[in-house]
C-alpha cells in the first residue's frame, strides 16, 4: 500500500470555554473576585457589583468598572482571544499603565469567569474616543455547535449609551445564573472577599482602587458588618517586619488587655539577621538521608538569593488569645471569634491587591495549625491571627498564580518565600510567649504546658466523676495518671528520645485524659467509662514498658565523648565543622562517674544539633575553614565535679539560663524548644547539673567565642 503523509489541526468543540469556565475558577465567588481584578488591570478606580433578583427565579449579576475599557479592536483580537499574551507581555516588559499599575493576570484565562457564573453574558466596554462596543454571548446557542469556530458572537457597535460624556469602563452582566440560590450567608462572605481585595493594612491601603457590592433586595444583609480596623484595634498584639534581602527590622507590641496589670511592652530590632528553618531533615542532614556526599545545604541566613524571584517582603500581623479567662477581659468574645472566624488567616498581596486563596478557612499555607499541634506554646494558629504578607508585583516574577486562582504555583520561589515567612514571624511567636507566660501567672494560670495540659484536667475528672458517682471506677486511673506524671520526667529519658517523640508522648496521654473527661461531662454508661479506663491503663502500661528508667552505672566520660564524636563525625563533615577534642586522645586521663550513657549522649547530641544550627547562622558560607568549630574536653577541676564542656563558634547565647532550660522555649525558627530542656533534665537524672559558665571558668580555647556548656557530674564516691 501506498504511505501518505498529511496535516491536521486541533478542533476545539464549542463547550470547551464552558468546561474551562467551570473547572478553571472554583467557585461562582471566585469568578466574581476575577472580574473585579480585571477592573484593577483596566486602571478602573472603582469597581461595582450588583446582585439583583436574589430570591427570584432569575438572579443577575452586573460588574462595572471606570476603567480604560476596550476598542472594537481590542474586543476582537485579545478580549475573544483566549489564553492571549498581551498582559504577559505587558508583566515582562514593565509597561506600567497611567496609574503606574503592573497587570495582575498573565494567562489571558480571568474572562472565563464570565462562564463560569451564568448562561447570559453582555459585554458594554468604551474606551477613550471610541464609540461603545456591545458584545452578547447565547451559551444555550453557542454548545449547539460543534465546533468552536462555528459558534459566533454577535458584536454590536453603537454610539455611547451606558458610558456617556466622554467616561469609559466595562460593564459585564450575567443572567441565567448557574447559581440561582445566593444565601446571606454567600453574599456576606461575598462582601468580605470583595472588600479584601484591596488591602486593609496601614501603609499597604490602596487608595485608587475600591471595590463595592450592592445587593438592592437585601441591602440589610451587608449593612452594620463589623469594621475590620476597628476590631483589629483591639488585638492585643501587633507585629511589623521588613526583609530587603540585606537587612530584617521588625517591631512587636504587646498592646495591653484591659483588666489585666501587664504593662505594654515593646520590642524594636532594625537591621538584624534574618533567621530562616532549615530544610526538612531528609533534604539536609546526612544522618537521615543517608547522603554523606552530593547534597547541597540549605543557608538558615536569609540573604539577598533568597529573595530572587520574589523581592522584598513586608508583613504585619494582629494576633488575639481566645483563651477563656483572655477572651472574657477583651469583651464581646462571641463577636471577636466570629470576626475571626471570616477573617483569619494570612493573605498576600501584590502591589496591595489580594493573591486569593491565601487567608481562606482551607489554606493553612504556613502549615500554622500543624506546628501549633507540634509545638502547643507557640500558639500562632489562623484562627487567632489577621495578617497579611506583603510583596511587589516587579519584583515577584517567579512567583506565579495558578490557573486556578488558587495560590502561587509550587516551585522554588514559593518554598523560599515559606522560609522566608516562617522565619520572619519567629520573633512575633518568641515575644507574644513571654507576655502570655507573665498573663498566665497574673491570672493564677499554670505555667508548665505538660501540668496544664494533664494534671488540670485530672483535678476536674475527679469532681466529675464523683458528681456521677464514677469514682470507684476512675479513682484508680486519676491516682495512676498522677503518680505517672510526677515520675514523667525522669521516665520519658530513659530511652533518650528526641524533643519531638518527648512532645508526642504527652500529646497522647493528653488526648486521652480530655477523651475521657469529655466523656465523663455526657454522663455516659459506667461501662462505657470502664472500657475508657482500661483503654487508658493500656495506654499508660505502654508508655511505662517504653519510658522505664535504667539504673545508672559508672562510666567513662571519654567513652561517652569518644561515642557522640563518632555518631556526629559525618554530620561535622556535611556541615564543615572542625571538631577539636582532647578528651579522646591516647594520653588523655578516664574519668568515671555515675550516670546513664544513653541519656548523656543523648544530652550531647542535642547539644551538638543546636551548635550545627547556630554556627550555621554566624558563619553562613559552606566552604572548608569557614569559622565553624566545636570543642569538647573532660575538665576534671570543674567546679563541683567533672564535667563535659561543649563550646562553639556561633552567635552565643543571648538568653538567661533560666529561659533556655524552659521546655518549648526557642530562638531557633521552627524549633520545638525541646533540647535543652531535654539536657537539663537529663543531668538532674544523674545528679548532675547543666550550666552554662563563663568562658574563663573553662579551660577552653579562646577561639571558642560562643556557646559554652558543661554537663557537671557529681563525684564518683568509694
Amino acid at each position: 500500500m501506498k504511505q501518505e503523509n498529511s496535516r491536521a489541526v486541533f478542533k476545539p468543540r464549542a463547550r470547551l470555554l464552558q468546561h474551562l469556565g467551570d473547572q478553571l475558577i472554583g467557585t461562582p465567588r471566585l469568578a466574581v473576585f476575577e472580574l473585579v481584578k480585571n477592573g484593577y488591570d483596566a486602571d478602573a478606580s472603582i469597581v461595582t457589583v450588583n446582585i439583583s433578583g436574589i430570591g427570584s427565579k432569575s438572579p443577575a449579576i452586573t460588574i462595572i468598572d471606570d476603567g480604560m475599557g476596550m476598542s472594537q479592536d481590542t474586543v476582537r483580537n485579545i478580549w475573544l482571544v483566549i489564553a492571549h499574551d498581551h498582559k504577559e507581555t505587558q508583566l515582562r516588559q514593565k509597561q506600567r499603565t497611567a496609574k503606574g499599575r503592573l497587570p495582575l493576570g498573565s494567562k489571558g484565562l480571568g474572562r472565563l469567569s464570565v462562564h463560569k457564573l451564568g448562561n447570559q453574558i453582555t459585554m458594554v466596554t468604551r474606551a477613550e474616543g471610541e464609540q461603545e462596543v456591545v458584545v452578547r454571548i447565547d451559551w444555550n446557542a453557542m454548545i449547539k455547535h460543534e465546533f468552536l469556530d462555528e459558534a459566533n458572537v454577535d458584536i454590536e457597535i453603537r454610539d455611547p449609551e451606558l458610558f456617556t460624556d466622554g467616561e469609559t469602563g466595562t460593564s459585564i452582566q450575567v443572567e441565567e445564573l448557574r447559581e440561582l440560590h445566593w444565601t446571606r450567608g454567600e453574599i456576606r462572605r461575598l462582601y468580605r472577599q470583595i472588600a479584601s481585595i484591596s488591602s486593609p493594612f496601614g501603609s499597604k491601603t490602596r487608595d485608587d482602587f475600591k471595590a463595592i457590592l450592592e445587593i438592592p433586595d437585601f441591602p440589610q444583609w451587608i449593612e452594620n458588618l463589623p469594621d475590620p480596623a476597628e476590631l483589629l484595634k483591639r488585638a492585643p498584639w501587633k507585629y511589623n517586619f521588613e526583609f530587603d534581602g540585606e537587612t530584617f527590622s521588625y517591631t512587636y507590641k504587646f498592646r495591653g488587655i484591659l483588666g489585666i496589670s501587664r504593662e505594654k511592652r515593646k520590642v524594636e530590632e532594625n537591621e538584624t539577621r534574618l533567621l530562616v528553618p532549615p530544610t526538612e531533615a531528609e533534604d539536609d542532614d546526612p544522618l537521615f538521608s543517608g547522603k554523606a556526599q552530593n547534597t547541597t545545604l540549605r543557608k538558615v541566613i536569609a540573604d539577598t538569593g533568597m529573595l530572587d524571584g520574589i523581592g522584598p517582603i513586608s508583613g504585619e500581623f494582629f494576633v488575639y488569645d481566645l483563651t477563656p479567662k483572655l477572651a472574657k477581659k477583651m469583651g464581646e468574645t462571641q463577636f471577636i471569634k466570629d470576626f475571626l472566624n471570616e477573617n483569619g488567616g494570612i493573605r498576600v498581596y501584590r502591589d496591595g491587591i489580594r493573591v486569593y486563596d491565601y487567608g481562606e478557612r482551607n489554606n493553612d499555607w504556613l502549615g500554622l495549625d500543624l506546628k501549633r499541634v507540634n509545638n502547643p506554646t507557640k500558639g500562632l494558629s489562623r484562627n487567632i491571627v489577621v495578617g497579611h504578607i506583603s510583596l511587589n508585583q516587579e519584583s515577584s516574577s517567579d512567583l506565579v498564580e495558578k490557573s486556578n486562582r488558587e495560590g502561587f504555583i509550587e516551585n522554588a520561589a514559593y518554598g523560599r518565600l515559606q522560609r522566608l515567612v516562617l522565619g520572619a514571624i519567629e520573633p512575633l511567636q518568641r515575644e507574644r510567649e513571654v507576655d502570655r507566660k507573665a498573663i498566665r501567672e497574673l491570672l493564677g494560670g499554670v505555667q508548665d504546658p505538660e501540668t496544664k495540659s494533664i494534671l488540670e484536667p485530672v483535678a476536674k475528672l475527679r469532681v466529675i466523676g464523683q458528681k456521677n458517682r464514677l469514682s470507684g471506677q476512675i479513682d484508680p486511673l486519676l491516682d495512676r495518671i498522677e503518680y505517672e506524671y510526677t515520675s514523667m520526667k525522669e521516665r520519658l529519658l530513659s530511652t533518650g528520645i528526641s524533643g519531638t517523640s518527648l512532645a508526642v508522648v504527652f500529646h497522647e496521654i493528653e488526648q486521652g485524659v480530655h477523651s475521657l473527661y469529655r466523656n465523663l461531662e455526657g454522663k455516659p454508661e459506667v461501662e462505657d467509662v470502664a472500657e475508657q479506663v482500661k483503654e487508658m491503663m493500656r495506654l499508660l502500661d505502654g508508655f511505662s514498658d517504653l519510658l522505664r528508667k535504667k539504673d545508672r552505672k559508672p562510666v567513662d566520660l571519654k567513652s561517652v565523648v569518644k561515642r557522640a564524636r563518632d555518631l556526629n563525625r559525618i554530620r561535622f563533615r556535611h556541615h564543615k565543622v572542625r571538631l577539636e577534642c582532647p578528651a579522646v586522645e591516647d594520653d588523655a586521663p578516664s574519668v568515671t562517674v555515675s550516670c546513664s550513657f544513653g541519656l548523656t549522649l543523648g544530652a550531647i547530641t542535642n547539644i551538638i544539633d543546636n551548635a550545627i544550627f547556630w554556627m550555621r547562622t554566624r558563619w553562613p558560607d559552606e566552604e572548608e575553614g569557614s569559622g565553624r568549630a566545636l570543642y569538647m574536653n573532660i575538665e576534671t577541676d570543674f567546679e563541683g565535679g567533672p564535667a563535659i564542656v561543649i563550646a562553639d563558634t556561633g552567635p552565643g547565647f543571648e538568653d538567661a539560663p533560666a529561659e533556655l532550660v524552659r521546655p518549648f522555649y526557642t530562638r531557633r525558627p521552627d524549633g520545638m524548644g525541646m533540647g535543652l530542656y531535654y539536657a537539663n533534665m537529663v543531668m538532674e537524672l544523674n545528679d548532675g547539673e547543666l550550666t552554662f559558665p563563663d568562658p574563663s571558668e573553662t579551660d577552653v580555647p579562646a577561639n571558642y567565642d560562643g556557646a559554652v556548656i558543661a554537663l557537671r557530674f557529681a563525684v564518683l564516691e568509694d
